[in-house]
This record gives structure tokens, C-alpha cells and sequence, in this order.
């Protein structure tokens, strides 16, 4: 990853998740938002390089002016050892590491020689569906709907069958990157291939806006995501925790 491809991700990523508020101050992107989803919400770096440890007290300011406790999303490498070391001290807590990775949408098209998903510009009743279903928390999921649906040119991927939605994904596109978010499948319908087709959906789709690169984060403990993921060509680009503070 070069640095300009590192930034390229965070913003784009910003872009994907649509916070409520966001800002920018030298090194960092400061999102603000209501909902769950981590990354609409937590303080990011950039930059892979040591930050400014006077960054931390600036950050915490901008979050409590507007009533949110700071977050931040940290890559576990070593020019952070520092930075981590301060926020322990300050009472953070590193928790829920993330991996983010990178893939060509030429090779992750053929992940799956089923039957493509339906691709739309906006997500109707039944992709929206699928968040809510069996095995979901129902708060998170309705807090993940929202925020990608607001995005601006995001696609939205669904598989059907009787009728019924059983397996979503979604695209955005922006700074020379197209990132996958919101992979679910419904619980009984798992082990399938469904999430497959999403994904080489979502790829074909890409291609056709003229993205050749993607993007996507999935939590380090996620085995089966992280073993299609593999099987579609992505490999880890690096991985990250957030850090909070108890309470």
C-alpha cells in the first residue's frame, strides 16, 4: 500500500459509510455520527506514520463539543506503538480488530459462476430485510441500512428466491477505489454460495463503472467472511482496533 493509496481507502471508506458530521484536521478524518456502525463514528489517521501526540487532546475536544465520546481507529503497526501507549494511558481500551482488504474486481468477478444478483440503485423492502432477519441484532442492523443507504452512488446487491431476499451486499465508489459493505446472508440460508454471487456481482459492477480496484474490512475473528474473501482474491492490507473508553 503506498501512503496515497492508505488515505485514498480511509476517505473513501468516510465516503461508503456517510457519517452525519465529519471533519478534518491535519493527519486525521473526524466522522460523527448517531448510529453503530464504528467506522461513521470513530477518529482515523490518514497517514501510516507517527501522529502528533497532541492530537489526541484536539480530538477529544472536537468530540465533546459535539456530545459524542471520542473513538478512534488505530492500524496495529508499529509507528502507532507510541500513540497506543498514550491512549492506555489516558484510560482507552484497544478492542474488535479489523482487517482491511485489497483486491483486483477482475479476479473477485469470478469467485462465483452462479447466477448473478440483482443490482439496484437503491435498496428496497427486501435487501433492508436481511438485516433485520434471525441471528441479527435488529438495533445494528437498522443503524446499517440507514447509513448505507444515504451514501451517495452506492449499489445494492440482492439474491432472491421465492420472492424473498436471502443475501445483500453493497458497493460505493469513490476516490479510485470501490469498497464492499453490508455482505449479510440470511441465517438458513448460509453455505450456499450466495454471498459469492453478491460479491462477484458487486465486482462485475464495479468493472463497469471503470473500477479495478476494491476494498472491504471484515473483524479479524470472522472466519468463514475472511475464508471467501480469500477464495475471491483479497488479501489483508493491514488491520486496525478501535480504541474507546468503558462507560
Amino acid at each position: 500500500m503506498t501512503p496515497a493509496d492508505i488515505e485514498a481507502i480511509e476517505r473513501a471508506t468516510l465516503c461508503a459509510v456517510s457519517p452525519e458530521a465529519l471533519e478534518e484536521i491535519p493527519g486525521w478524518l473526524l466522522p460523527f455520527d448517531s448510529g453503530t456502525v464504528g467506522r461513521a463514528k470513530s477518529a482515523v489517521p490518514v497517514a501510516h506514520t507517527a501522529p502528533d501526540p497532541a492530537a489526541l487532546r484536539e480530538i477529544e475536544a472536537r468530540y465533546a463539543m459535539r456530545d459524542r465520546p471520542a473513538v478512534f481507529r488505530i492500524p496495529l503497526a508499529a509507528p502507532f506503538d507510541a500513540f497506543c501507549e498514550l491512549l492506555k494511558r489516558s484510560g482507552y481500551t484497544g478492542a474488535k480488530p479489523t482487517q482491511v482488504h485489497t483486491a483486483a474486481a477482475s479476479i473477485v468477478q469470478r469467485v462465483s459462476n452462479g447466477p448473478p444478483a440483482e443490482i439496484a440503485s437503491q435498496p428496497d423492502e427486501g435487501w433492508a430485510r436481511v438485516f433485520l432477519g434471525e441471528g441479527f441484532d435488529p438495533v445494528d442492523g437498522a443503524s446499517r441500512v440507514r447509513t448505507l443507504s444515504r451514501a451517495q452512488g452506492t449499489l445494492f446487491a440482492s439474491v432472491r428466491e421465492d420472492g424473498r431476499t436471502v443475501a445483500a451486499g453493497a458497493a460505493a465508489f469513490g476516490h479510485g477505489w470501490a469498497s464492499v459493505h453490508g455482505m449479510r446472508t440470511a441465517q438458513a440460508c448460509r453455505g450456499r454460495g450466495l454471498a459469492g454471487r453478491v460479491l462477484a456481482s458487486l465486482a462485475a459492477a464495479a468493472l463497469s463503472k471503470g473500477y479495478e480496484r476494491m476494498f472491504l474490512q471484515v473483524e479479524a475473528h470472522n472466519t468463514a467472511a475472511q475464508s471467501l474473501y480469500r477464495r475471491a482474491g483479497f488479501e489483508p492490507a493491514w488491520t486496525y482496533a478501535y480504541w474507546g473508553k468503558a462507560g
